[in-house]
């Protein structure tokens, strides 16, 4: 019977609760669970992810501007999965919420569960851009967004000397908003110390109508662009590149007959479309866009009682952050708690939370923090919307810590006792 924890010998084909995915969200929401289930006598939890490494990807915007290193980012994931969850290395392909099943790509064949989290991420799709596949194989273009082409941004800023830098947002949901922009400052921050930014221009194209979605923090940032003379185009979206030419073509969204926008680049830095991954299909519905549809407080599934879903793959409308993830690991674990033990009367609700600490310069940061209304939600008793030295090395050392040694054993919810602390138990 779905929903239940049911009295079983333990196989590699059933588990209590199977979590889907091995990121900051599956590692999180499993060490929570394990530690959950062992505390009343039963159950077992299992993860299912295919990949052998893990990745600290918030740090990925410092890697591409020659700060920090890619290993730094980087972890065996049989070092982050918990130790007493079992780790089935396979890709999920298949999900059938009818049966409690999912089926996956290997031998392996296909695992009962009693509940499902789902943790799954969300794809990069490169091949959406005409050219861009092939022009990632060329000077100067790249993107902070893989593993792969990350490494690629350093080297694109180390030899842009003159010409056009510029900088994109696609036209889908995508992770870590903040990302596409922060690199733009620490590139133009860069030249500045090297004496080349008087002959390199700056353009960030977004399909966005606006440079950020919570006016606080976006009239902040255009008046940065403003002084640094860095020009910014809304509702422009990439549809091709050639590298040949060295050219990147736009289309106008508000105005579609209008013949496509042409930058020449020395530097184009590319944040790919994205989408979820297809096989979470049975748990979308007509208006999540391909994404989990889970309650928007609970993250319970909207139809399916015995699944939860966070992060990156829900359909939930917030900010796709690592900082979201740790307010919802926590709110998600509760939840799923309380509905394996009958406990209908207690229900923990999500508000939104989520932070994008934008990095404006080599040691400068705004940390921007809000809700679903997209209002803010700050964390410390002064104003976030100003660049900070200290809200840098926040970025650059405190998270970083957090994430490996609190987060991903289960033991970090997000600021809000702290916001409560520092604002003398006045805010949410």
């Amino acid at each position: 019977m779905c929903g239940m924890i049911q009295d079983r010998p333990f196989s590699q084909r059933s588990y209590n609760i199977v979590v889907i995915g091995g990121g900051s969200g599956g590692i999180s929401v499993a060490a929570r669970m394990s530690r959950y289930l062992r505390a009343i006598k039963k159950g077992k939890v299992a993860i299912v992810e295919p990949r052998k490494t893990h990745y600290y990807q918030p740090l990925w915007t410092l890697v591409g501007a020659g700060i920090k290193q890619l290993s730094d980012s980087r972890r065996e994931m049989s070092s982050v999965i918990p130790k007493d969850v079992d780790w089935i290395q396979d890709a999920c392909v298949e999900i059938d919420p009818n049966t409690c099943s999912i089926r996956l790509a290997g031998a392996s064949g296909s695992i009962n569960y009693d509940y499902l989290v789902v943790a799954a991420g969300i794809n990069l799709d490169w091949h959406k851009v005409e050219g861009l596949t092939e022009s990632l194989q060329t000077p100067g273009v790249c993107s902070n967004y893989s593993a792969e082409t990350v490494g690629k941004t350093w080297d694109s800023i180390q030899n842009l000397k003159s010409g056009n830098a510029v900088f994109t947002f696609p036209n889908t949901p995508i992770k870590c908003a903040g990302a596409p922009q922060k690199i733009m400052y620490l590139t133009d921050a860069y030249l500045r110390k090297n004496g080349n930014r008087s002959k390199v221009s700056f353009y960030y194209n977004t399909s966005l109508p606006v440079i950020f979605g919570v006016k606080q923090y976006a009239d902040a940032l255009m008046e940065i662009c403003k002084k640094r003379n860095l020009n910014v185009s809304t509702r422009l979206n990439l549809v091709r590149v050639d590298p040949i030419k060295k050219c990147a073509y736009f289309e106008h969204l508000d105005k579609p007959d209008e013949p496509l926008a042409e930058f020449e680049y020395e530097m184009l830095h590319v944040t790919p479309p994205m989408s979820a991954p297809k096989f979470l299909s049975p748990l979308a519905n007509s208006t999540s866009n391909g994404y989990v549809a889970v309650d928007s407080k609970t993250l319970q599934h909207v139809k399916y009682k015995n699944i939860f879903a966070l992060g990156d793959c829900s359909a939930l409308p917030t900010s796709k952050t690592a900082a979201a993830i740790a307010s919802q690991n926590y709110i998600l674990s509760r939840n799923l708690l309380a509905l394996i033990q009958n406990e209908d009367d207690k229900r923990w609700e999500y508000d939104g939370y989520t932070s994008c600490p934008l990095v404006t310069g080599d040691d400068k940061c705004i940390l921007a923090e809000f809700d679903y209304k997209l209002q803010p939600l700050e964390t410390f008793p002064f104003s976030q919307q100003k660049e900070r030295t200290t809200m840098y090395y926040m970025k650059k050392d405190v998270l970083p810590f957090v994430y490996w040694n609190l987060m991903l054993r289960g033991n970090w919810s997000g600021p809000s006792v702290y916001r409560k602390l520092a604002h003398l138990g006045l805010s949410n």
